[in-house]
This record gives C-alpha cells, structure tokens and sequence, in this order.
C-alpha cells in the first residue's frame, strides 16, 4: 500500500509539472563591440599654453612744449589714425610772433653796436701811430667790439630759441600710429611738459604672454604663437624677445609676441594662447581608443600648462583595447553556456 500510495503521489506530481508553463530562458548578455588598434610612431608637436595683456608696442606720449599759451584748436580724437607729421592741435601764435619781432629789433641793435664799435677801433689803431690816444683807450675800443660781437651773438640765440617756441605751437605726430588717449582741451592754458595726447606708434600691438620660469628658457626668439581671441577665432604672430627676469611673486617670465596689423585685438585685453615647439617623435593611438576617467583627461599632463603627448598613454590605450576583447570573448563564452548543464 505504501509503495502504491507513493507511485500515485508521483504521477499526480509529473502530471502537475507537464501541464504547468516552461520557465523563461535567461536573457542574454549584451556583448562589447570592440577594434584593437596598436600605437603608432608620429612626428608630435609640443606647445606652450599661457596668458597675458595685450598692449601697444611703443606709445608715445606728445605733449606740450611751450607755456602760457592757449590752445586755439583740436584737430583729432581718440581711434583716429595719424601719419608722422600731421597737424594734431594749435596753439595761439599771437603773443610768440610778437616775442619773435622783438628779438629781432634786438639782433638789428646788436649789429649796429658792433658796427660802431669796430669802426672806434679802426680809428683807434690809426691813431695808434702817433701816440695821439693813450694805449688805455686804444685797448677799451677793442674790448668794446668783442663786447658787441657777444651781445650780437646773445641776441641771435634768444631769437633762435623763441623761433622754437613758435613751431612748437603747432602739436605735430612724431610718427605714424593711432591716438589712444586725448587729453587736450580747446581754450585750456599750457604748461610746460603737460600730455596732450597719447599715440600707439605704427598701430603695433603685442602679447605680453606669461610663462613659468622652468619653460621660459624654451622659448626662442622667431618661433610661432597663436593667439585665441574672445571671439574664437586664432591670431598667428611671432615671439620677439623674451623678459631677461621673472616676477618674484608669480614665478613668471613675459614672452613678447609680435601681433599683426589687423589682428582685432586691442590693447588692455587679457587673452590666452599657446607657443608651438618642435616636434618630436611619440606613440599616438586613434582618439577613440582613449578612454575617460574620472579625473583629469589620459591624454594630458594634470595642472601641466603645455598639453604634451606622452608615451604612456598609447600603452595605456593598448591595454584598454586589449581588456575589451577579453571581454567579448568571456561574454560569448557565457551567453554559449548559459543554460545549465
């Protein structure tokens, strides 16, 4: 009875499970698509990354140079572009014109002193002969036509200076540029040595780039530096010269770059850009193959100013793409064998 009992539990079992539904298979696993690539030898270039002002090459300051005259006209404004010699402003002439005039009178005063005395003396040394004059007053005639001689000469120099004076009431430019900064007022009395205007001289501009001291000495003179305005687009120039010191309390030196002409910067602004070095050889791999952590990007040096390619990326590339396939192959060989067995 009881091996009957349990044959009965059985069947009724078996007839429960065949009747029931089949458990669903388990899903497959997603399978990674990958490509090994292998590094590659390339001519890579370095550059250097910096920052720094941009500012006019040379300015010249034009002020004036007489004093105690007012300033009649104003002839230029603040962007406008001069030529060397173009009239900039005037001053009044009256008063140095009539100064000249005097200094004149004084010159044809001299003369005649000098003519008269020569003449004294020539009458002096006649009479020398014949004892007719002592020989003190001989020799005060004398003396009185190299007095006059001196006084003509005196005369002709004051003149000379206030002729000076007088070109000197017109502001002319000292060369060609663009004025940057104005500062002279029609009506206004001038001193002597006071700034009228302010002249970029040629409209040159340069890029006063700020480099760490341990990759100045990189730098030479003649090499290529692009320049990223704030517009996005690049500004090629040339590095001129390099500061001979670095600032003490930045550590940094200033490289000069030469801008060009219509670059469309101007000066006061603050850009960055990068120096482009020599290449040299390094293992590259595609950009593809570089994977991204978290932290700085593999294919750059952390908190490094210059962006330099190094050769442990490409190994690190190479590993990457290897531990991808080793993975295609395990997860093939699960989704084959998933079932039990």
């Amino acid at each position: 009875l009881y091996a009957a009992g349990l044959t009965a539990c059985f069947a009724v079992a078996l007839l429960s499970a065949c009747g029931g539904q089949n458990p669903e298979p388990p899903a497959p696993r997603p399978v990674l698509t990958v490509e090994l690539v292998s590094p590659a030898r390339a001519s890579w270039p370095e550059f250097i990354v910096a920052s720094g002002e941009v500012a006019p090459w040379q300015e010249a300051s034009i002020g004036a140079e007489v004093t105690g005259v007012r300033l009649d006209k104003v002839l230029v404004n603040v962007g406008d572009v001069v030529a060397e010699g173009q009239l900039l402003a005037q001053f009044n002439e009256d008063t140095l014109r009539a100064d000249l005039a005097r200094l004149d009178a004084a010159i044809a005063e001299a003369t005649a002193n000098l003519e008269r005395a020569r003449a004294d003396a020539s009458r002096a040394d006649r009479l020398e002969i014949t004892g007719a004059l002592p020989q003190q007053t001989i020799q005060s005639y004398r003396t009185q036509v190299q007095v006059a001689e001196a006084q003509l000469g005196s005369a002709r120099a004051q003149r000379d200076a206030q002729s000076l004076r007088l070109r000197y009431a017109r502001v002319v430019a000292p060369d060609d540029g663009v004025i940057s900064s104005r500062s002279a007022t029609v009506g206004a009395v001038s001193t002597m040595g006071e700034e009228l205007f302010r002249l970029v001289r040629r409209n040159r501009l340069e890029w006063r780039a700020e480099v760490p001291a341990e990759l100045l000495a990189r730098l030479q003179p003649g090499i290529t530096a692009i320049v990223q305005t704030h517009d996005g687009s690049e500004v090629t120039g040339t590095l001129r010269q390099r500061s001979p010191t670095v600032d003490p309390g930045t550590r940094n030196g200033i490289a000069y770059v030469d801008l060009p002409g219509d670059s469309g910067l101007a000066g006061g602004m603050y850009v960055s850009g990068r120096f482009i070095l020599a290449k040299r050889e390094a293992l590259v791999v595609p950009e593809s193959a570089v994977v991204l952590r978290d932290g700085p990007d593999a294919d750059h040096h952390e908190g490094d100013r210059g962006a330099l390619p190094r050769q442990d990326d490409a190994r690190d590339a190479e590993q990457e793409a290897d531990e991808g396939e080793a993975g295609e192959r395990d997860a093939l060989a699960d989704a084959a064998g998933g079932a039990p067995q």
